[in-house]
């Protein structure tokens, strides 16, 4: 069986396209018009060892906020489709990872169920020209629209880049954990349904 899903939103603000492959091989093509933020989505699908698709145009000329959103809306709904019935999946994945002086832990469950803790300082409130305030922003509608829950917490840090590289590197990482097969016989919960 194939876990792939494409999804596609347009409204008055965005036209985003986004193809996600659950088990792909960190493979990417990423066009938002926000450089820093496809470096991002880059390094989540590498470590999530998913092929990810992003085309995406919005009122750049505003900000990004509504870009970076509704690609955190696609991606979400793209994942929660790609696991259909999430059969045969260890639903939850952790990671630690470093970046230099930086360190972030991200967790994440499979639930059903879409929830953010985001317990992170980041100290500028600009990357080059990326507006740092929407990593939550994205993190959000990923979590909500994928519809599980996620807890980001910055155990160290002081450079922005860094920290929020970590971030999105431990998403991948939990995510591809909790998303990959293992041997339970059915649906990973006592229930016998996830939602």
């Amino acid at each position: 069986m194939i876990r792939k899903a494409e999804i596609s939103r347009q409204t008055g603000e965005t036209d985003v396209r986004v193809s996600l492959r659950l088990d792909g091989a960190g493979e990417y093509t990423l066009d938002t018009g926000i450089p820093f933020f496809e470096h991002m989505l880059a390094l989540l699908a590498k470590f999530g060892q998913f092929d990810l698709d992003v085309h995406a145009r919005g009122d750049l000329e505003v900000d990004a906020h509504h870009t970076v959103e509704d690609v955190g809306i696609c991606l979400g709904e793209a994942l929660a489709r790609a696991l259909g019935e999430k059969e045969g999946i260890r639903r939850f994945g952790h990671a630690v990872i470093p970046m230099d002086e930086a360190l972030a832990l991200v967790a994440v469950d499979l639930s059903g169920r879409g929830y953010l803790a985001f317990e992170a300082s980041l100290p500028a409130p600009r990357v080059g020209r990326f507006d740092t305030e929407l990593v939550v922003e994205f993190l959000r509608a990923l979590a909500h629209n994928g519809r599980f829950n996620l807890h980001v917490r910055m155990l160290a840090g002081s450079n922005t880049h860094h920290m929020i590289e970590a971030i999105f590197k431990g998403l991948g990482v939990a995510l591809g954990q909790a998303v990959g097969v293992n041997a339970y016989q059915g649906v990973p919960s006592t229930k016998g349904v996830i939602n």
